[in-house]
């Protein structure tokens, strides 16, 4: 495979039909389903990812800044443990200054592969920095990291080291993670995972994150509806449906719903939708842990947790897990 070109994975190839179908059966059964939900994978098309890429800048939404803050302190204790020579594969591709300043800071890094998705997304990823670093070597892969795929080739004596930050592993629920992590240890086996994990922490700054003044996390969470009518000529009425984001200290997560502000009806694949006042699609979990926590869950999905740096406030955390050829 070219490093120009984008991989095509077996069963999640970026063909515009197959996404169109997945999307319309996925989003289909989630609204026939009793309570309605949404797969919040579905929120990164193109418009989605510009949009997220819009709330980590704002100055409510501290995961960014905060993870970037404990990447820049320890960057030199981080590419000690990824070692020289290694291939950095970040799951869900855009993080493009956490992912600069990790290959700035590592020695003489083998290859980058981003992750995505969002295909049309991924391109423009790779081209920036093929731009920013022309002498390593990019190959993006379009593929859903939540399920089995395949890496390209990479050789023997590649040394794999995975990134995954933004806590998006709290997108998922335990199972999920379990799984997640499960299949990213027996990929990355003789290498080890860089992951970003968001901490419990008063429950207004969470409030705060997920509300922002400026409306910006809002259009995200509605742009799945707005998605769908854009690629399954579907006809919800975004103003119809209200932003709905709340911490729920029983599951330890923040939860993230569009409210239907009417009883009405939406048509979506030729099939008709009835909601009811106040009715809701959950559309996102953002789970929060705590540091012991969350090394467990790691222990348990096959790595061995190593070193967590945390920002002076613990808002947040980065866990440096290794993924040991022996213990698979």
């Amino acid at each position: 495979m070219s490093d120009t070109g984008l991989l095509s994975v077996p069963g999640h190839a970026p063909a515009v039909a197959r996404a169109k179908s997945e999307f319309a059966r996925d989003l289909l059964a989630g609204l026939e389903a009793r309570p309605k939900r949404a797969p919040c994978k579905y929120f990164y098309d193109r418009e989605g990812s510009e949009l997220f890429e819009r709330i980590c800048e704002l100055p409510e939404y501290y995961p960014t800044r905060t993870e970037m803050g404990i990447l820049h302190a320890h960057a030199g204790e981080i590419a000690d443990f990824m070692g020289a020579g290694a291939t950095l594969i970040e799951f869900g591709a855009g993080a493009l200054q956490k992912v600069a300043l990790l290959l700035d800071a590592l020695k003489r890094p083998g290859a980058y592969l981003p992750i995505d998705i969002s295909g049309d997304y991924l391109q423009g990823v790779a081209a920036q920095f093929r731009q920013m670093r022309p002498g390593l070597a990019v190959r993006p892969v379009v593929a859903d990291f939540t399920r089995p795929f395949a890496l390209p080739p990479l050789g023997h004596d590649a040394r794999r080291i995975g990134f995954f930050p933004g806590s998006t592993i709290g997108n998922l629920d335990r199972g999920e993670a379990v799984a997640f992590l499960r299949r990213t240890a027996m990929m990355l086996k003789g290498g080890g995972l860089l992951i970003g994990v968001d901490l419990v922490k008063d429950p207004a700054i969470l409030h705060a994150a997920y509300n922002d003044a400026a409306g910006v996390t809002e259009a995200f969470n509605k742009n799945i509806l707005a998605r769908a009518n854009r690629e399954l000529e579907a006809d919800f009425d975004l103003d119809e449906f209200a932003h709905y984001a709340f911490f729920n200290p029983a599951m330890q997560r923040i939860e993230m719903h569009l409210m239907s502000l009417s009883r009405q009806n939406v048509s979506l694949c030729g099939r008709d939708i009835a909601f009811a006042e106040g009715e809701t699609i959950h559309t996102e979990n953002s789970h929060k842990f705590t540091v012991d926590g969350f090394r467990a869950l790691a222990s348990d999905a096959g790595f061995v947790p190593r070193a967590v740096w945390c920002d002076p406030a613990s808002l947040f955390s980065v866990h440096w897990l290794e993924a040991g050829a022996g213990r698979f």
